[in-house]
């Protein structure tokens, strides 16, 4: 079984998916040919965003490591605190915001 190691080194994001401000992402090579097809750990500056958007192809889940904001779906929105996983079906939208003082932290993991 492949070892999937995140990157160390930080790739600076702004605007992702249409969202507002800037991330840092310490993504994660993946094997090919599995289902897997993003792992990445993701660091939204303060006020930052990653847009609403839909998966019509695939599925992901963001697991919350520390900091606070709102994660949006479908219509609907609730807090995102640390310990919270949000998992996000096909045909599903969704979006995060970093609604405190420091860093959202979360990592993201998309299958198809």
């Amino acid at each position: 079984m492949p070892l999937i190691k995140q990157s160390e080194k930080a790739e600076i994001a702004a605007n992702i998916r249409g969202g507002e401000g800037e991330a840092k992402l310490f993504a994660s090579p993946l094997p090919e040919g599995g289902p897997l097809r993003l792992a990445s750990r993701i660091e939204l500056a303060p006020g930052a965003a990653i847009g609403l958007h839909r998966h019509d192809c695939d599925e992901e889940v963001y697991a919350i490591v520390s900091g606070e904001g709102v994660y949006s779906f479908d219509g609907g929105e609730c807090p995102a605190r640390t310990g919270d996983i949000f998992t996000t079906k096909k045909g599903m939208s969704h979006a995060l915001k970093n609604c405190g003082d420091g860093p959202l932290v979360f990592f993201a993991v998309v299958a198809e």
